[in-house]
């Protein structure tokens, strides 16, 4: 009786840490956008000058796709799949918190876990993002059907529990401590692990709820027909709601055919349909994909200077004090340490100036992808001065068609990284985990993919005599080898950023 007394107040207090979180980072987000007055200006004015008189002419080696590596998608088990067990040990249940790719990565691991215990997969559960506020379902990302049919000859999975254990829900799990919640997992557990823990829980109740349960599961040590399930379930058995697909069909075919709207300054979507008539498009061409990862959370703390003046110094300071209470290490450094490291994230004028110097021109159909920039459409304002061509969600679809994804993140960010998955190049301001699934991903579909070098940048901006040709020079020099290369993975590494060897062959 104790004992759930002691894990009821505990529970208690994490909840009201959890709301007092949830209702600082809402006033601090408030206060930020009504009391903030940041002016933002060009950090690299030389550069820029530069990058805006740069000639037209797209170069052809930039859009060239890339050469067959040797290696191709090798995740089948086997020339016939092998019968599954009559009976499973029971059913795994498992809540996932974080963005999208994160818990993207936390189902994979949950299919594994299963196959490894023998048991019967519930669909993963996606808690609420407490700072997005999104409460999107797997249901509502995810083709369901498309899931389990995918896997029918790996594991079971199921919508939901049969009625006779329909009590064991999150509710259930959030008010004291019961005996089919495996809470105890560590990072990276082994297979062994699981079989010598959650198998025991599954046999004596019919059921296990793993929580927490993000990267819960080891990289290395693993069975090959586990490694590549994982790969199964990330590239094929993971497949976006049709609603999803089709806007992001739609926004590809508008990219690659820009005649559907004659004046691109025009917001009025009257005209649609025509772009569905295959004699109204001109010849499909190329676009890229910037992924600008540049938000306040990031930007407060990488402890950076982003050149918005004493005010948006002030306004990061106050900000990374209210959220992480002195528990940013980066703000021991210096400006240029830390830049010189690498470990300042890139500013939109940066990504242009970026783009720029690796030969896109002011032509380039450039596809943004990102949720909310801090500063603004001030900050993102010399990147479209840069690439006037440069669309996003809100520009190519109509207010109809962003309906059912508007204020959802998870929504939102599914389609990016659709549009992304189907563009000629993708790059990304700075790692993440947006950046590391689509590196993936992409790895193992053989398409072109720049990996800015951090550290080489943050060193070229930092020389503030450097001048156009030598700024081109070396960013060229720097990326030989960072533009979808196959990199085998090492121990430790994410199986989902690096495919190769696990899930991929070498032909």
């Amino acid at each position: 009786m104790n004992l759930y007394a002691k894990d009821n107040f505990a529970l208690r207090i994490g909840i009201l840490s959890v709301l007092f979180f949830v209702v600082l980072l809402c006033n601090v987000s408030t206060s930020s956008s009504s009391s903030e007055v940041i002016t933002v200006k060009p950090r690299h004015l030389s550069l820029l000058k530069s990058a805006l008189q740069r000639s037209s002419g797209e170069q052809s080696d930039l859009w060239r796709p890339l050469t067959d590596q040797g290696w191709s998608p090798c995740i089948d088990l086997g020339n016939s799949p092998s019968a599954l067990p009559d009976k499973t040990e029971g059913y795994v249940q498992v809540f996932l918190d974080g963005g999208l790719n994160q818990q993207r990565m936390g189902i994979c691991d949950a299919v594994a876990v299963a196959k490894i215990l023998n048991a019967t997969l519930v669909i993963p559960y996606l808690e609420v993002n407490p700072v997005w506020q999104d409460s999107s379902s797997f249901v509502d990302i995810f083709d369901v059907d498309h899931f389990i049919d995918s896997l029918k000859d790996d594991i079971r999975v199921v919508r939901e529990l049969p009625d006779e254990y329909s009590w064991s829900t999150r509710e259930y799990y959030g008010t004291a401590v019961r005996e089919t919640r495996v809470k105890t997992a560590p990072v990276h557990a082994s297979a062994k692990w699981y079989i010598e823990n959650v198998l025991p829980v599954l046999q004596s109740y019919g059921i296990a709820a793993i929580s927490p349960f993000s990267h819960r599961l080891s990289f290395d040590h693993l069975p090959a027909e586990i490694q590549r399930l994982r790969c199964k379930v990330n590239f094929q058995a993971l497949r976006f709601v049709p609603h999803i697909t089709s806007l992001g069909d739609a926004l590809v075919s508008r990219l690659r055919n820009p005649s559907w709207r004659n004046n691109k300054e025009q917001k009025n979507m009257d005209n649609l349909g025509d772009m569905t008539n295959p004699h109204s498009r001109q010849e499909p061409g190329k676009f890229a994909v910037l992924h600008l990862r540049f938000d306040k959370d990031m930007a407060a703390h990488s402890a950076c200077d982003f050149g918005g003046g004493k005010a948006e110094k002030l306004a990061l300071a106050k900000y990374r004090q209210m959220i992480w209470q002195g528990r940013v290490l980066n703000s021991q450094f210096t400006d240029e340490e830390l830049r010189s490291q690498g470990r300042c994230p890139l500013t939109p004028e940066e990504m242009g100036l970026l783009l720029a110097a690796f030969g896109f021109d002011n032509n380039t159909r450039l596809y943004l992808a990102s949720h909310k920039v801090y500063g603004g459409e001030a900050r993102i304002s010399t990147l479209r001065q840069v690439f006037p061509r440069m669309e996003d969600k809100r520009s190519l679809a109509s207010s109809e068609e962003r309906a059912r994804i508007k204020g959802k993140a998870s929504l939102l960010a599914a389609l990016d990284y659709y549009v992304s998955m189907h563009s000629d190049i993708f790059i990304s301001a700075s790692p993440g985990n947006m950046h590391n699934a689509l590196v993936g991903h992409r790895t193992f579909e053989n398409l072109k993919t720049i990996r800015p070098n951090m550290a080489l940048i943050g060193q070229l901006f930092l020389n503030k005599n450097i001048t156009w040709v030598d700024f081109q020079q070396a960013l060229g020099e720097g990326h030989v080898n960072r533009q979808g290369q196959i990199r085998l993975r090492k121990p430790k590494q994410s199986i989902y950023t690096y495919p190769a060897p696990d899930c991929m062959c070498h032909v």
